[in-house]
Parts: structure tokens; C-alpha cells; sequence
């Protein structure tokens, strides 16, 4: 990988449209948003919504236990995001990016294609191991809590497992996108925004096959009742799958889940072998109703459009940013064809991951809520519901009331007291 000479950065002009681009598909992301979030499900019953009250679904002592776990465990998590992002800044907003990327490529020649493969690389290392001790902490926390059953080896091996996956294809998916600059230095957004969008697309589908079997063995559900149950519970959905399996969960944690996944020939239903221990066939076929919920109304779908649509909009914006003269020098980078500009991207990349996080769960909150009314009517079973959820609440260590704003930025789906009040609107609004 050859130190060509970089191509001329792009002027005002492209810097303006790069921006009209970005502020054009943001607004049709808005608007997608609008139309396909299912914000009202059901009307208000005429009794009034049934109260969302925590002490109705858990013992008093299981809200202590919970509460207890959530106060151990979110300081590490805040301090942990907080950390991780001071990193990327100091590698991001100060020449330090710019020459940790040029030390790791002079070995290799010092090429601006090995300056970001390795730059990246060590970056994301460096952010890992920097968080480490507070993974390691919320691990042991979770180890005191009975949620984790795995070994500190396992637990290793699935940390570098997952820092290998995520810097390797961070690595590639930035190499592309300053290739691209270098090619296009005019353009190089409109085709990495592409690129990105079409990435979104193409991961969803292989994110089953590829990335799963790397933490879990899969293995076909034993012939049973409950196996023939979860196809016909499948096919009354309209959503016919073409397997049941098993993953062995228990080796990392006594959590409860299950979920669908794939599309199309390689969709199949996967429930944790801890739900099998725990669960009557009733509360599981709830839960995989509420899974099914997710693809009758197509939701991996609308959410790996929204994705790529997002992803297009930030490409656009990073053209615009990367196009700062001020932002440049201060990464130690010339534009963004320069191999050391990987830095300024991490901390580009991260902080629009943060800004956009709350919208996403706002969205899947409610995207959560319609699942929850597809298993009920589905099931018919509001008692497997609800209990399932209090099952799931007390298993998970799930918080009963978590702080309003802490919920509003993290939490992806409804609370437990929140899903069993819908489950009691539901029984009213059908005459129980």
C-alpha cells in the first residue's frame, strides 16, 4: 500500500452539498420514522389504562434485588461509555490518532491503506483495554448476581471475540471509505454513503449465519410438543420458519430470551436452553409470539431500512465535517484520502452512535410494544404473558423502575410493570 499523493480536498461547494445531502435524508429518515413507528396500539379502554405499578408484578423482594443489581452496575456502565469516549477524542481531536497511525504502518512502509487497517486496529485496542477493568467489574458483578455462569477464560475469549469482529470490520469498512476519498475526492460521500447503506442491508442477513455462531452452538430442538407447537404457533403468524433450535446460553449466563432471526430460507426460531428450563410451553410459546410479532410486521426489515437510510445521512455529514479545515489540523490529517485521519473518524463515528441512540430506542420501545400485542392476540393467553414477563423481569435482574432519563436514552424495550399494564389494557379492550 503505496503513499501516492493525496488528492485535492474538496472546496466550499462540495462541503455545502455534502451537507444539503445529509440534511435532505435526515428529514426523510424523520419522516420514515413518523409514519412506520406504531406510536398508539390500543385505544384507552373505557375503565380507564390500567396503572404501571412495579409492586404489582415482583415481591418486594425481588424489586430490592433488582434495584440492588441495576446500583451496582450502571455507574460502571456510565463511567465506561464516558471513558471510552474521552479515548476517542484523545485520539480523535488531538494528533495522537494521526501518529499512532503512521507507528503501527512504518513496519508495513508507512502507506496510507496501512494506517488505517492498523491505525484502526490499535485504536479500538487501546479503547478496549483502557475499558477493560470495568468490564471486568460489571462481569464480576453479574457473577455475584447469579446472571453470569461463565468462566473468566470464556469470558476472555468472548471479549477478544467481539473486539476482534468489531475492529476487523470497522477496520475494512474505513479503508473503503478513505479509498473512496482518495478516488473521489469530491464525491467520496455519495458512494461511501452508499457503500454504508448497502452494508446495513447485506449485514442483516448475514449476521445470523456469521457473527451467532461465533458465542453459541445451535443445535435442532428435540422432537417434542413444544417443537411442533412453536412451527403451527409460526405458521397461524404467517411467518413460517424453517427450524427450531436450541442455543446453549447456560454456558454464559442464567438469563431468560429467545428470539427470530434470518429471512427467508434461513429464518428459524432460537430459544435459549435456560428458557426450556425454566419456562412452562405456555410462556414460551408467549415469547416466541412476541418474536414472531417482529417478522409478521416485518420489522428487521423496516429497521435495516431505517439503518441504511441513516447511514446515508451520516456519511453525507461526515463529508461535510471531514471537509473542516480547523477539525484537519487538529486530527494531524490533510482530508479525508489521509490514511491518519482514522482517529478523527472512531470519534466522528462514535459520538453519532451516542447522539443517535436515543431515537432508536424510542422507536423500538414502541417497535417492542407492537410484538407484545401480536403475542397476545396471537395466544390468546394474557395469563402466559403476563407471567412470562414477571419471569423474565426477575431472571434478567431487568430494574422495575429505572430513572426516567435512564430509560429514555437506554432503554430498548418497555419496562416489565409497563408490558403487564398493556397486557391488562388488552384484557379489557376484549371484554375480560
Amino acid at each position: 500500500m503505496s503513499t501516492a499523493q493525496l488528492p485535492v480536498p474538496a472546496g466550499h461547494g462540495t462541503r455545502r452539498l455534502a451537507l444539503a445531502v445529509a440534511v435532505v435524508l435526515g428529514l426523510a429518515l424523520a419522516v420514515v420514522i413518523a409514519v412506520v413507528t406504531p406510536w398508539d396500539l390500543l385505544p384507552a379502554p373505557a375503565g380507564g389504562r390500567t396503572p404501571v405499578d412495579p409492586s404489582a408484578a415482583f415481591t418486594p423482594a425481588q424489586i430490592a434485588r433488582a434495584e440492588d443489581f441495576a446500583a451496582a452496575l450502571r455507574p460502571a456502565s456510565l463511567a465506561s461509555l464516558v471513558l471510552g469516549l474521552a479515548v476517542s477524542a484523545v485520539f480523535g481531536l488531538t494528533r495522537a490518532g494521526a501518529a499512532t497511525a503512521r507507528a503501527v504502518a512504518r513496519p508495513l512502509g508507512g502507506g496510507w491503506g496501512w494506517q488505517v487497517l492498523l491505525g484502526t486496529l490499535a485504536i479500538l485496542v487501546v479503547g478496549r483495554l483502557v475499558t477493560l477493568p470495568l468490564a471486568a467489574y460489571g462481569e464480576m458483578v453479574r457473577h455475584r448476581y447469579g446472571l453470569s455462569t461463565r468462566s473468566w477464560g470464556l469470558w476472555a475469549r468472548d471479549v477478544a471475540t467481539s473486539t476482534a469482529i468489531d475492529a476487523g470490520l470497522t477496520a475494512v469498512g474505513l479503508l473503503v471509505l478513505v479509498a473512496l476519498a482518495r478516488r473521489a475526492p469530491r464525491s467520496w460521500w455519495a458512494w461511501a454513503g452508499g457503500a454504508a447503506a448497502a452494508l446495513v442491508v447485506v449485514g442483516s442477513f448475514l449476521y445470523p449465519l456469521l457473527i451467532e455462531p461465533a458465542f453459541n452452538r445451535f443445535d435442532p430442538m428435540p422432537a417434542s410438543p413444544l417443537r411442533t407447537e412453536l412451527f403451527a404457533l409460526a405458521d397461524r403468524s404467517g411467518t413460517p420458519v424453517q427450524d427450531v433450535l436450541v442455543a446453549d446460553a447456560s454456558r454464559r449466563t442464567t438469563a431468560l430470551n429467545a428470539y427470530v432471526s434470518g429471512f427467508g430460507s434461513t429464518r428459524r426460531i432460537v430459544v435459549y436452553d435456560t428458557v426450556l428450563d425454566q419456562l412452562s410451553d405456555a410462556e414460551i410459546e408467549s415469547i416466541v409470539g412476541h418474536e414472531l410479532g417482529h417478522v409478521a410486521t416485518d420489522d428487521v426489515l423496516t429497521g435495516t431500512l431505517i439503518g441504511a437510510l441513516g447511514a446515508g445521512a451520516g456519511v453525507a455529514l461526515l463529508g461535510w465535517l471531514l471537509g473542516a479545515p480547523p477539525l484537519l489540523r487538529r486530527a494531524g490529517a490533510t482530508g479525508p484520502g489521509d490514511g491518519q485521519v482514522v482517529g478523527l473518524l472512531l470519534l466522528l463515528v462514535a459520538v453519532g452512535t451516542l447522539v443517535s441512540t436515543p431515537l432508536q430506542n424510542l422507536v423500538s420501545r414502541h417497535v417492542e410494544a407492537r410484538a407484545d400485542l401480536h403475542a397476545l392476540d396471537l395466544t390468546d393467553d394474557p395469563a402466559s404473558f403476563v407471567a412470562v414477563q414477571e419471569a423474565l423481569g426477575v431472571a434478567n435482574l431487568n430494574d422495575p423502575d429505572p430513572p426516567a432519563v435512564w430509560q429514555w436514552v437506554f432503554g430498548s424495550h418497555p419496562t416489565v410493570a409497563q408490558r403487564v399494564a398493556f397486557a391488562g389494557d388488552w384484557v379489557k379492550e376484549h371484554g375480560g
